[in-house]
């Protein structure tokens, strides 16, 4: 199966976070930016799914988390629906066979405009992570760029380990934070945004000897919307052709 999912196919929903596929094994939500993963003050994106899907169904339903979203980015999380399923994502994860790809836009000119960060991750101030030399259990991201305007860069990012904040590190180590993220980007700059520009774009992977890939274009920031990022993100709408190519 191959899905991309327009952003025409989805902008008719009203609730927050829109279904986009299900089935027997598994849910694929596009969580929005801003929407905490877990229940804090108000009802987490794993709460939300739940209770929409045991209103449609009408019974109890089990959902189990494959993988997170920091809270200010929006794009494609996987739920698992049954114990069998949840234990084949885990593998998938474990043996690097999940591939995800995400969309960042920077302001600040990049170091280098495509390739590969690796490098330990270690705790730094204030919950927030640092980029080591060090190579003992690396961050590994792999990215290309390109130029959508004046002081603007967009990232198409793929992930191969799955640390806390990788991303958002290994922009901030090529001297290029995630505009509007205001753990790793300058504060005064990252207030001047309206969300965090960090999207999870697509995701690949075969479960139970079936393939399936989807994408989904954000809808969310002015910066994501224009024209020239839109346009930029067409050509990448299958991603992993993307990085074949590079």
């Amino acid at each position: 199966m191959d899905s991309a999912i327009k952003p025409e196919q989805i902008s008719n929903s009203t609730h927050p976070v829109q279904m986009l596929y299900r089935n027997e094994h598994f849910v694929l939500v596009n969580k929005p930016a801003g929407m905490n993963f877990h229940s804090e003050e108000e009802a987490g994106l794993a709460v939300v799914v739940k209770q929409r899907l045991q209103t449609e169904s009408s019974g109890d339903i089990e959902l189990y988390p494959v993988h997170r979203l920091d809270k200010m980015t929006s794009g494609l999380v996987l739920f698992a629906l049954t114990k069998e399923a949840a234990q084949a994502f885990q593998t998938l994860f474990e043996n690097r066979e999940m591939d995800k790809f995400y969309l960042a836009i920077a302001t600040d000119k990049p170091k280098k405009k495509q390739g590969w960060i690796k490098g330990d991750m270690q705790p730094a101030r204030r919950g927030s992570w640092k980029l080591t030399s060090t190579q003992d259990s690396p961050a590994i991201t792999r990215f290309i760029s390109q130029s959508i305007g004046p002081n603007q860069r967009l990232f198409l990012v793929k992930p191969l380990t799955g640390k806390t904040h990788q991303i958002r590190v290994a922009l901030k180590s090529l001297g290029a934070p995630i505009a509007g993220d205001e753990r790793y980007q300058n504060l005064q700059q990252a207030h001047q945004e309206d969300r965090g520009y960090l999207h999870a774009f697509a995701i690949r992977f075969t479960l139970f000897g079936e393939s399936y890939a989807f994408s989904v274009f954000p809808q969310e920031g002015q910066r994501f919307v224009a024209q020239g990022c839109v346009e930029q993100i067409r050509q990448w709408r299958e991603p992993w052709k993307a990085f074949d190519s590079n």
